[in-house]
C-alpha cells in the first residue's frame, strides 16, 4: 500500500474518533459543571486545557470562558484545528482521498456524517440543544465504525483504520481521566466526598461506561474502581489497556504482512508496560501516570507515520 493511502486511512479514523471524543469531553464538562454551584468558568477553562486548545482559544478570543464560548470553540470554530466541525471535514477529505480503499457503505456513512453534522453546526448550538447535538455526533461516527466492521476486509486497510482509532481513543480517555482527577476536583479536601463520587460517575457516563461498570463492580461506584475500569480493564473498549492491546495487535498484523520489524511495533509494546496495579498507579500519582501515557502514545503515533511513510 502507498504510504499516502495508509496515512489517509489512519488520519480519517483519527479525525472521526476525535470528533466523537470532543463531544464526549464537552458532555463530561457539561455534567460536571452541574455538580458545582456558582461560576463554572474554571470548569470550562479546564476542559479547554485538557483538549489542548486553551492557548489557541486565548490567542483568538478575548471573551471570558464559559459554557457558550467554550462549546462553540470546541464544536464549530474553524480556527480551532481540533473542533468537531474541522475534524469531520478533515475525515471526509481523507475519505475522498482513499475512496477506492473503502467500501461503498463506509464512504456513504462518512459522507452522511459530514453532511448532517456540518448542517447542524452551521449556527451556534444553544444550551438546550447541546445534549441532542452531542448525541448526533456520537451516533454518526458510530455508523461509520459499524460500516467498517461490517463490510471491510481484515487487511492492511482495516489495520491502519484501527490503529488511528485506538491511538486517538487512548489519548481521549487519558485526557478525560485527567480532567476529573487533576484539574476539575476543587481541592484535595473533596476526595472521597459525595461531590467527588458524583463527578467520577459523570466520567463513567461520558465514556458510555456506566452500564459495563455496574455489571462488574455494582451500583455504588468508588473512585479507585472507576479508575481501574477505565485504565486497566481489558473488557472496556475505551480503557487505556484495551486500546494499547488493539494497537499492538494491529501493528503485529502489519508487521507480519510486510515481514519487517519496525520501531513502532517495539514502541507499541512499551505501552503495555503501563498495565500496573491500580494501587501502584495512585501511589505514584494518577496525573503523572496519565501524562507519561499521553507522551508515549503521541511518540508512537509519530513513529507510525515515519515507519509507514505516510507523506511519500
Amino acid at each position: 500500500m502507498l504510504g499516502r493511502t495508509a496515512g489517509g486511512l489512519f488520519w480519517m479514523f483519527r479525525y472521526l474518533e476525535r470528533a466523537e471524543n470532543i463531544s464526549r469531553l464537552i458532555d463530561a464538562g457539561l455534567r460536571i459543571s452541574l455538580t458545582r454551584s456558582g461560576d463554572n468558568q474554571e470548569d470550562w477553562n479546564s476542559i479547554l486545557k485538557t483538549a489542548a486548545v486553551l492557548e489557541n482559544f486565548h490567542q483568538t478570543y478575548s471573551s471570558e470562558i464559559n459554557l457558550t464560548s467554550a462549546t462553540d470553540w470546541l464544536l464549530r470554530d474553524k480556527t480551532n484545528p481540533s473542533s468537531v466541525l474541522v475534524s469531520i471535514e478533515s475525515a471526509r477529505s481523507n475519505a475522498r482521498m482513499v475512496r477506492t480503499a473503502l467500501t461503498r457503505e463506509v464512504w456513504e456513512a462518512v459522507n452522511e456524517a459530514w453532511m448532517l453534522i456540518s448542517q447542524t453546526l452551521n449556527r451556534k448550538v444553544s444550551e438546550r440543544d447541546l445534549p441532542a447535538v452531542l448525541h448526533l455526533i456520537r451516533e454518526r461516527v458510530a455508523y461509520v465504525r459499524g460500516s467498517l466492521h461490517g463490510t471491510m476486509l481484515r487487511n492492511e486497510i482495516f489495520n491502519f483504520a484501527r490503529i488511528g482509532t485506538f491511538l486517538e481513543r487512548a489519548d481521549s480517555t487519558a485526557r478525560i481521566l485527567d480532567v476529573k482527577y487533576y484539574v476539575l476536583l476543587p481541592s484535595a479536601s473533596y476526595i472521597g466526598s459525595s461531590l467527588d463520587n458524583v463527578q467520577w460517575s459523570t466520567i463513567l457516563r461520558s465514556v458510555s461506561g456506566e452500564g459495563g461498570f455496574q455489571m462488574s463492580y455494582g451500583q455504588r461506584p468508588k473512585p479507585r474502581e472507576i479508575a481501574q475500569f477505565l485504565i486497566l480493564d481489558n473488557r472496556m473498549p475505551r480503557s487505556l489497556t484495551f486500546c494499547a492491546h488493539k494497537i499492538v495487535s494491529n501493528l503485529q498484523y502489519l508487521q507480519k504482512d510486510s515481514g519487517q520489524a519496525l520501531p513502532s511495533s517495539a514502541m507499541a509494546n512499551r505501552l503495555l508496560s503501563f498495565e500496573k496495579d491500580i494501587d501502584q498507579i495512585f501511589d505514584e500519582g494518577l496525573h503523572e501516570y496519565i501524562q507519561n501515557f499521553l507522551s508515549q502514545n503521541a511518540e508512537l503515533a509519530q513513529q507510525v507515520e515515519i515507519d509507514y511513510r505516510f507523506y511519500r
